[in-house]
């Protein structure tokens, strides 16, 4: 098989991988936690085996939709953080994004992050969705901590004030977010005027560092 015909069939694996993922999408914007393999094999117009010959198992497409769906929020609040603008409004632009991005598809949050109520931590057709979630806000976290460590001088120990930074800030979003998508206690506005108060008192002290993009 020459290399033409290789780079051929990967094109189109990729491709089909592509498209089963958002059939999966759809399924998931429709049921939420509850979407199931059979659902999702059903919108695609495939069995459920071929959906399991392109991800491995159950597991292996939650972690391919976590992956697509983690790395439009990061690409998001990277755009954000980027914003030409003073370090509280980006800090204000960033939540906002990160709230924004839940509130506009609460399914696929839901499904990303809680396991169906109907059947403990298993989905319908056995998504351990419980198990998954947190590796999803590590990587927020970890991602968050670069940003920080490569924009802000935090003392002698930067590196991994950034971490504590990077997981305390995501952990803070995320429980404030559930929370809030969960209750409506108050506008999305005042929660991130709320979030960036607690916020602030630290950023407003520390200084940029030298030749960084700022935070």
């Amino acid at each position: 098989m020459d290399t033409t015909h290789r780079t051929d069939q990967q094109r189109s694996a990729d491709q089909r991988r592509r498209e089963l993922l958002e059939a999966a999408d759809r399924v998931v914007l429709r049921d939420g936690p509850q979407a199931s393999m059979n659902a999702i094999a059903a919108e695609a117009g495939i069995t459920k085996p071929i959906l399991y010959r392109h991800f491995g198992d159950k597991g292996g497409l939650y972690r391919a939709l976590a992956k697509r769906h983690t790395d439009a929020l990061l690409a998001a609040l990277r755009t954000a953080l980027d914003a030409p603008a003073e370090r509280r409004q980006r800090v204000e632009a960033t939540l906002d994004t990160y709230l924004a991005a839940i509130e506009a598809r609460p399914q696929v949050y839901r499904f990303l992050m809680h396991p169906s109520e109907d059947a403990g931590h298993q989905s319908e057709q056995g998504f351990d969705i419980g198990r998954h979630s947190a590796p999803v806000l590590r990587r927020m976290g970890e991602e968050l901590a670069q940003v920080i460590a490569e924009r802000v001088d935090l003392g002698p120990a930067s590196e991994v004030m950034a971490r504590v930074w990077g997981h305390g800030i995501v952990g803070m979003m995320h429980a404030a977010g559930d929370w809030w998508l969960g209750e409506r206690p108050c506008t999305r506005a005042e929660l991130v005027r709320g979030l960036a108060d607690l916020l602030w008192g630290r950023l407003e002290q520390v200084d940029d560092r030298a030749g960084g993009a700022g935070f």
